[in-house]
């Protein structure tokens, strides 16, 4: 394919098909009867591992190979002095296309390294992202629930100083009673014999209804609480599970 890209060069410069055609069969000639013909030369990678040491540089052009000597081959083996020279430029300039051909269509280490940084730092960010919101949501159920046991534990505390006061009257209007009373102490005291028994029976009922209402309040925010304490792991691991799965979607 080279020495096809070669003959094509020299038909463009104007040697016709005569010339560009006896070239390539000087090349085969010279090849079967027995002359090593190089063939680095038209390959542009093989010649730059095999021709580092000749690599010259003009402008933006480099040669991959010694041009000085080629162009002697060439005319030690019959061809004349400008031919030679115009087939050197032609094989350098078809081996600089195919070196850049090659250069653009392979991705250098440092894009790929570039690439590579720019997607963990995406993953780092994104992972820093995930966390800082279940932390955030991690506070606000905190929060949500010390405000909930404090609301529990004020109503709890409210009910029991009216629970208090609530006996703290009865026991008062109960020694007003007795006071009351004593005057007609001897006179009446079957009478307040029965009313002392019916109030006292009254009390106990009240005591015991206080007691039980105090019992089915205290289990209810028992419940509340273990409701409260249950939906929040609940949800705490919930928003683990979540976070876990998207990291490995990423990954």
């Amino acid at each position: 394919m080279a020495a096809a890209a070669v003959c094509r060069r020299l038909g463009k410069l104007g040697f016709g098909n005569n010339n560009a055609s006896t070239i390539r069969r000087g090349f085969s000639s010279a090849h079967s009867h027995g002359f090593p013909l190089d063939r680095n030369l038209l390959n542009p990678v093989r010649g730059c591992r095999g021709n580092s040491d000749l690599v010259k540089e003009t402008g933006n052009h480099v040669f991959l190979v010694d041009t000085l000597a080629l162009a002697r081959r060439l005319e030690a083996r019959g061809l004349p002095l400008d031919q030679a020279e115009a087939i050197t430029a032609v094989i350098t300039e078809v081996l600089n296309d195919s070196l850049e051909n090659v250069a653009q269509s392979v991705v250098s280490k440092t894009e790929m390294e570039k690439n590579e940084m720019i997607q963990e730092t995406n993953l780092c960010k994104f992972k820093s992202e995930i966390q800082s919101k279940q932390e955030h949501h991690f506070s606000l159920l905190q929060r949500e629930a010390e405000k909930m046991e404090n609301v529990i534990d004020k109503t709890a505390e409210k009910m029991q100083n009216d629970i208090d006061k609530t006996r703290t009257d009865l026991r008062h209007e109960i020694d007003k009673v007795n006071a009351g009373q004593r005057l007609d102490w001897n006179l009446e005291k079957g009478r307040i014999r029965d009313e002392l028994t019916q109030q006292k029976a009254d009390t106990t009922h009240l005591e015991n209804k206080l007691d039980r209402e105090t019992h089915a309040l205290r289990a209810q925010l028992e419940a509340a609480k273990y409701d409260v304490t249950k939906y929040f792991v609940a949800t705490s691991f919930s928003l683990c599970a979540v976070g876990l799965a998207v990291v490995r979607i990423f990954l």
